[in-house]
């Protein structure tokens, strides 16, 4: 483990993990630019860097960006990630009493707070999962990876799971197209040779998250406003110590959801954010929704220790915690490395490196966010007319780079209309992304599952007791989101009848 922090001390990784931080915290300040979408779409950059170098840049947009939708959040009620609208709430009413500044300060802090304790739950943790992911044979990540798809469309579609496992079965049949692994046979190609090599995720990843965010947001024109005076920004000790308590409860919250696949940074903000109030003393609960720095601490604690959470079942299982870590996976696999159980025997010491690419990251977070505040609200004078077509070109060489093929750049446009079409029928995108990114895994398992159990009996099959058991949890997320879905149209048919 000391090796791998020597390493990391290189010249090159630090230049390129600041940088990934730098840009990562401006993309996520900017409006409707998610950290989903600077992920999937700075992968092409990371495609012509080495291994070390890939992971170092693309571990620190993913932390910069987490952080970054809290300052637009804050001074001009716009949150540029989904997981900053708690902090919107909050922030933005502290930043008209002329206390953005602090505000910003405060959410600065209480993100790397969250960050720090997100990596020590995973350095404690990880070694019990792998230990126990050892166990996992064909059978038991065929499960696993049906698991992950299923979890996440029934989370990221609220009340409508069916239509979540819907857009999760999109994404298997879309990686499914191309040679299979086993007996490299046409799938889905209809003669077209150019498909015979798949369709790129880097690609899709493009699309989804950037190209159709475009579509959707480049109608609006107008420019926010922005402050003259954002105050002072270094938030007071005696505050800091007074929110301990809660940024702590709020970071192992944010740990715990960010390890359950599916269950992005949103879902562990917003969370937080509840149960802080609950928890709240009645003065501060007064303070909710009209300024409180309790729950602005809360909000970001949690989102920020969701990145090392999303990173647990990303390396022990191979099962991206939520879509920005399935961006990182990807990034992963084109350097050819294989994460899961046996990412300890198949990459030695690469764990350790992620380690320390984590901490390193979170550092040079906290520095970087507050000398790019006034840089970042400068930025936001740009109106969204003229920034969003701007990135048009960084999406077409995203998805151009990896294969250097135009193909895949039609196929970023093509997922990108895709992805408008679904948002306008209200079918969530995420589960896509983790469908596209686990159908490998979970079509060359399952086959090689059935060539293993071929000559024996249904017995012997149900006696792979974990397998057993991934089989059953299958079943109850299936139930469950049955159940939800019913109960949620009763309601709806009883408050028209109501009217």
């Amino acid at each position: 483990m000391i090796d791998a922090f020597l390493q990391l001390m290189s010249p090159m990784l630090l230049i390129m993990t600041l940088a990934g931080v730098s840009l990562g915290i401006i993309w996520g300040a900017l409006p409707g630019l998610s950290t989903t979408m600077a992920m999937g779409l700075l992968i092409g950059l990371s495609a012509g860097m080495s291994q070390d170098l890939a992971i170092c840049f693309m571990i620190g947009v993913y932390t910069g960006s987490v952080f970054g939708g809290a300052i637009s959040a804050i001074l001009i009620n716009i949150p540029g990630t989904p997981d900053a609208v708690p902090t919107m709430i909050e922030g933005h009413q502290l930043a008209q009493r002329g206390e953005g500044g602090q505000a910003l300060g405060m959410s600065i802090t209480a993100s790397f707070i969250g960050g720090t304790l997100g990596i020590l739950l995973l350095v404690l943790f990880i070694p019990l999962i792998l230990s126990f992911a050892l166990n996992f044979r064909s059978w038991e990540m065929f499960w696993l990876a049906v698991i992950g798809i299923m979890v996440s469309g029934s989370m990221a579609s609220g009340e409508m799971p069916l239509k979540g496992w819907i857009a999760g079965w999109i994404g298997i049949l879309i990686a499914l197209v191309g040679l299979d692994e086993i007996h490299a046979v046409p799938r889905f190609t209809f003669g077209s040779f150019m498909l015979f090599d798949g369709i790129s995720y880097v690609a899709i990843l493009i699309g989804l998250f950037g190209f159709a965010e475009i579509l959707r947001t480049l109608p609006s024109r107008s420019a926010p406003t922005i402050p003259s005076k954002v105050g002072r920004v270094f938030p007071p000790l005696r505050q800091l110590l007074r929110f301990t308590p809660a940024a702590t409860r709020s970071g192992i919250l944010g740990a715990l959801i960010g390890a359950v696949p599916g269950a992005g940074a949103n879902v562990a903000s917003f969370l937080a954010y509840d149960i802080g109030r609950r928890r709240a003393s009645p003065e501060e609960q007064a303070k909710w929704g009209k300024g409180s720095y309790q729950a602005l601490v809360c909000a970001e604690t949690s989102n920020n220790a969701n990145i090392g959470g999303s990173m647990l079942p990303t390396l022990a299982l191979g099962i991206p915690g939520n879509a920005a870590a399935a961006a990182l996976l990807a990034a992963l696999t084109l350097k050819n490395v294989s994460v899961g159980p046996t990412i300890q025997i198949d990459h030695p010491g690469l764990i350790y490196f992620i380690y320390g690419a984590l901490l390193l990251a979170n550092m040079m977070m906290f520095g970087a966010a507050f000398a790019l505040i006034k840089p970042c609200v400068k930025l936001f004078s740009l109106p969204r007319g003229v920034l969003m077509p701007l990135i048009i070109p960084v999406c077409i060489i995203g998805a151009w780079s990896v294969k250097l093929s135009m193909f895949d750049v039609w196929i970023m446009f093509g997922a990108g209309i895709f992805g408008v079409l679904l948002s306008i029928f209200r079918f969530p995108v995420a589960p896509i992304v983790l469908g596209v990114i686990l159908a490998p895994l979970a079509d060359e398992n399952l086959r090689r599952a059935l060539l293993v159990f071929e000559d024996k009996s249904l017995g012997f099959v149900m006696s792979q007791w974990i397998g057993t058991v991934l089989m059953l949890a299958v079943l109850f997320v299936v139930v469950e989101g049955i159940l939800r879905g019913l109960r949620s149209r009763r309601e709806k048919t009883a408050a028209l009848a109501a009217e």
